[in-house]
């Protein structure tokens, strides 16, 4: 009897000690181990970092930047500090930067179609600045202060690249930063549609990074009802046919409309599919994630009435009368007539559990941490973690990052690094000392990965098939000298032996994560 039941203990202890049960594989203490780990949850290791995780131990390492309130993070803080548009709303940084901005454009091209239909001698193409008769001192004084206004309005996204930057180079939460990229670029907004700038640094700073390791249906609720969301992709243009028309091409208090809004009020455009599409394509269930048109349409239906407020910047609202309140049904839910601002609830509720959405959001994190192809195992119990927890986001990342498969040999230095992780790990590499981000900016501007403008909704790829070509390597290679040989500005590497360092950055080994 004894015998029998000491066997039974053993058989629980063995199968709950099986990964496919649930419980964790211990993680290897090697130094390769541990450089894979701080290859892929952080922008690439810096001197002396093996030794300090090996100290730590790096299951206690992991679990740290797995819980990133617990890490002191003053340093990067302080370097933070400068960037005053960080911490503004929508609303000031359009009354106080963009806004003026759009109205001297405005009256720049008043003067070039008043000068031009005045027959504009002397100037060329009608533009009154590039007349070639000298100033008047009121002219010279009206240039001081386009100059200024214009420095204003860049100064907005010029402090978001910066401060990305920034972080990813001196953030001892390393991990948290890599999430805030993956998820910025899955719920992936374009600076460069309009009233989207305004709106783009309490975006980030609001619907995405307090929630990335988080709940995802908060997350995706957070970017569903952001006015930048809401404006790129079109959903404050989405309303009830019958109704009179787009809250956001409603006259503010001051007689303009909000910026990037239509110039007068216009009649309703309808149901627009745009956001609702993407919503269950990019967002939650994937292309192949089992939905119809119709389902679409009625998703969109249930967004109707979610639009800007009327006040330039100042968040989003639920307008009733613009909603089409009819029954809907999507994937097979009935959602009731009169729902009203409820609908997008049970919609996000839907989306958000359902088991399309734990394999897409699976995917794309074990392709981000493990590889190009992540094994179907790892998808397989990282799905499962995902439903099992209802969509906990620190859970799911902790089942790939700890799971065997993050840890296997063929996993090591299989991931091509974006331009992004390149500069940023051959910075934290060389030890350099950033002063200016502005140049980096620049420079990954030039290897084709801008910063916050990335047009298509699907926001930057992490594979390798986006980022390997003939002209992206010379333009790392390129980086690599530059950075090298101190020719940055606002960079500075503290290297004796600059060309030797270089050619390492240059590398295909510096190359991979």
């Amino acid at each position: 009897m004894w015998t029998r039941s000491l066997a039974v203990l053993s058989l629980i202890a063995i199968v709950a000690g099986h990964p496919e049960a649930g419980a964790p594989a211990p993680v290897p203490s090697t130094d390769e181990a541990i450089t894979h780990a701080l290859n892929r949850l952080t922008f690439g290791p810096r001197a002396g970092d093996v030794a300090r995780v090996k100290a730590m131990g790096l299951q206690n390492w992991i679990d740290r930047q797995l819980n990133p309130s617990r890490i002191d993070n003053a340093a990067v803080t302080a370097k933070l500090a400068r960037l005053e548009t960080l911490t503004l709303d929508s609303q000031t940084i359009q009354r106080d930067y963009s806004g003026p901005a759009m109205v001297a454009r405005r009256e720049r091209q008043a003067r070039a179609a008043k000068a031009g239909g005045a027959g504009g001698a002397g100037r060329v193409g009608g533009d009154p600045e590039s007349t070639s008769a000298p100033r008047q001192p009121q002219e010279g004084v009206a240039s001081t202060m386009t100059t200024d206004v214009q420095r204003k309005d860049r100064q907005v996204i010029a402090d978001i690249e910066e401060a990305k930057l920034l972080r990813a180079v001196y953030s001892e939460r390393q991990l948290q930063e890599v999430l805030v990229d993956f998820w910025f670029n899955h719920f992936n907004v374009f600076a460069g549609k309009g009233a989207t700038r305004n709106y783009l640094t309490e975006y980030e700073r609001e619907a995405i990074r307090p929630y990335v390791l988080g709940n995802f249906r908060d997350l995706l609720e957070a970017t569903a009802k952001s006015p930048a969301m809401l404006f790129y992709l079109d959903n404050w243009q989405n309303t009830d046919a019958s109704s009179p028309g787009p809250q956001m091409a409603q006259m503010t208090r001051n007689g303009r409309p909000p910026t990037g809004a239509p110039a007068r009020p216009q009649r309703s455009r309808g149901i627009n599919e745009n956001y609702a599409r993407e919503l269950m394509e990019l967002h939650t269930l994937g292309v192949d994630g089992g939905y119809t048109q119709d389902d679409i349409v009625n998703v969109a239906r249930a967004l109707t009435g979610w639009t800007i407020q009327p006040r330039e910047g100042s968040g989003t609202q639920f307008v009733a009368r613009l909603h089409d309140d009819q029954e809907k049904t999507v994937l097979g839910h009935q959602l009731k007539a009169g729902g009203g601002q409820n609908d997008i609830e049970q919609v996000l509720d839907i989306l958000a559990g359902h088991p399309a959405t734990a394999r897409r959001i699976a995917t794309k994190l074990a392709v981000r941490f493990v590889s190009d192809t992540p094994p179907a195992s790892l998808i397989d119990r990282a799905a499962a973690r995902f439903t099992a927890t209802k969509g906990d986001l620190r859970e799911v990342v902790r089942t790939i990052v700890t799971s065997p498969e993050f840890f296997a040999a063929g996993a090591y230095r299989v991931k091509v690094k974006t331009p992004l992780d390149f500069v940023a790990s051959a910075l934290r590499a060389t030890g350099a000392e950033v002063r200016s981000a502005l140049p980096l900016a620049r420079e990954l501007r030039e290897m084709g990965m801008p910063l916050y403008f990335c047009q298509p909704p699907t926001g930057y790829d992490d594979t390798a098939a986006t980022w390997v070509s003939a002209g992206a390597l010379v333009s790392r290679m390129n980086f690599a000298i530059a950075l090298g040989k101190n020719e940055i500005r606002g960079v500075r590497v503290p290297l004796s032996e600059d060309d030797a360092m270089a050619l390492k950055i240059g590398s295909p080994e510096f190359q991979r994560q």
